[in-house]
């Protein structure tokens, strides 16, 4: 396990890693908190909720089953603070990008000169299929990006190295809820489908209710099948990405409503892959989940193959089909050397694989926490060795330089301090007047006022999403 070695104080003795996870969505804090525990098994966490539209609810982080010792919810200005007061060894952000460039100079600004500072990590949730040079620029600057595959390696490298920064923060991993159990068919007939949508792709109102009524209509033709309809959240909550138009709306005027072996599902999208046969999706990161446990997996090709829609992503993974073809009985089989060059090579050939299908994945999760040393013992060998074995490094040196982000007021006068202000800090990273609260704790009863006005604000702007904006929308087509 990686140990702080920087002082005498932090030393002696040995003491598990202190981490911070920064998150703003519920899937950035499943992967964030994931990637903690890659990095250092072991480790204390403590967690911080981004304030803001998609700040999770509590049953949607109790469906991602990832628990910190502590959590609380920060704007960008209060995360700094706590930072600085409580000293911990390793910061991951799993934050959009523009966030994760303003913690970046506020930490410069904390830390200016070399200094015991904590190692800050960060990289992406899932596949990366658009702006990849603005996302990643603005991301340079921590000490590890970390990338989902050696494909994204790569990729990575070239933009950094095409602006004539720093690529050595690039470090190849895989994406850390990969896992789960391996798939065994009970047959050459799926019985469980699981299709997997998404909050904004397809963005359209026809295009989603047209999959939904393909999914409906595949349950008709099959009714020795169960399609399950997996929903990424509840009404009233929101995700990473907007939901204009959630399916459970258009569930309801689907003609002739859905069929008895087609309904909604919510859940762990590792629960639910374990019942699964055949999973369905546009371009959703369950894709890779499901290739990586064998799964049989199809990429819809029925509104094209568009670089808006992200299934180019798909392009050499042999999964590319339409609903008419999975109507017909095809169930599309990963291309191997695709499946090895974006890191989910399936459970068979991959250290990863722990546990059979019929033992559940739940077997494998209670397992590692009965026995956290067996478990990171096990990982050894896996793809996090690398990024593990860097941190460790980092670790030892008496100090790390200060952050050094591409992005500055002499390569970006004009981009970046409007960042930092949507954030709250002025364009020298520190925060901005009123930004921070100092004194006393709020009382629980002012404390607890505040929440139920976030709340409120919150309730305002999604039936502003979801509600008046496509009713403008429909009005100004007219």
């Amino acid at each position: 396990m990686p140990v702080s070695n920087r002082s005498a104080q932090r030393s002696a003795p040995r003491s598990p890693l202190r981490v911070a996870v920064l998150a703003d969505s519920d899937t950035r804090w499943k992967w964030g908190a994931l990637t903690a525990r890659r990095l250092a098994p072991g480790h204390r966490l403590t967690g911080h909720l981004l304030r803001g539209r998609a700040t999770p609810t509590a049953r949607q982080l109790g469906e991602v089953g990832v628990r910190a010792d502590r959590l609380t919810e920060v704007t960008c200005a209060e995360f700094l603070a706590d930072i600085e007061r409580e000293r911990y060894d390793v910061v991951v952000l799993a934050l959009v990008g523009g966030a994760v460039q303003a913690v970046l100079h506020g930490v410069r600004a904390l830390w200016p000169d070399p200094a015991a500072r904590p190692v800050i990590v960060t990289g992406y949730v899932g596949v990366v299929y658009e702006k990849l040079a603005d996302g990643l620029l603005l991301r340079h600057g921590a000490d590890l990006v970390l990338a989902n595959s050696r494909h994204d390696a790569q990729r990575f490298r070239a933009v950094y190295e095409g602006v004539g920064a720093d690529a050595g923060c690039v470090t190849e991993t895989v994406l850390p809820f990969l896992g789960g159990a391996a798939y065994e068919p009970a047959g050459s007939r799926a019985t469980t489908v699981v299709f997997a949508v998404q909050p904004s792709v397809p963005e359209s109102r026809a295009d989603r209710a047209y999959l939904l009524e393909r999914a409906a209509g595949h349950a008709r033709l099959h009714p020795d099948r169960e399609v399950l309809v997996k929903l990424r959240s509840r009404p009233g909550e929101h995700t990473t990405h907007l939901e204009e138009q959630p399916y459970q709306r258009l569930a309801a005027k689907v003609p002739g409503g859905l069929p008895a072996n087609c309904r909604l599902a919510y859940g762990n999208m590792g629960e639910v892959l374990d019942g699964a046969d055949l999973l369905v999706t546009v371009s959703s990161t369950a894709a890779l989940e499901s290739l990586h446990r064998g799964i049989p997996t199809a990429v819809l090709t029925d509104l094209g193959i568009r670089e808006a829609l992200g299934n180019h992503h798909f392009l050499g993974s042999g999964c590319l089909a339409s609903w008419d073809q999975l109507d017909a009985g095809l169930l599309p089989q990963g291309d191997p050397e695709w499946l090895a060059a974006q890191g989910v090579a399936p459970l068979a050939t991959t250290p990863l694989a722990t546990t059979p299908r019929a033992a559940g994945a739940g077997a494998a999760a209670g397992a590692e926490a009965a026995d956290p040393a067996g478990a990171a013992a096990a990982e050894d060998a896996d793809v996090f060795a690398a990024a593990r074995a860097r941190l460790a490094a980092l670790l030892e040196l008496p100090g790390l330089p200060p952050v050094a982000p591409y992005y500055t007021l002499t390569t970006a006068p004009r981009y970046l301090p409007g960042i930092l202000a949507r954030h709250h800090l002025a364009a020298d990273g520190t925060p901005l007047p009123g930004a921070a609260r100092e004194g006393a704790e709020p009382s629980r009863l002012r404390r607890r006022l505040r929440s139920h006005l976030r709340d409120a604000a919150r309730g305002l702007y999604r039936h502003g999403v979801q509600r008046v904006a496509p009713l403008i929308r429909r009005m100004g087509e007219l």
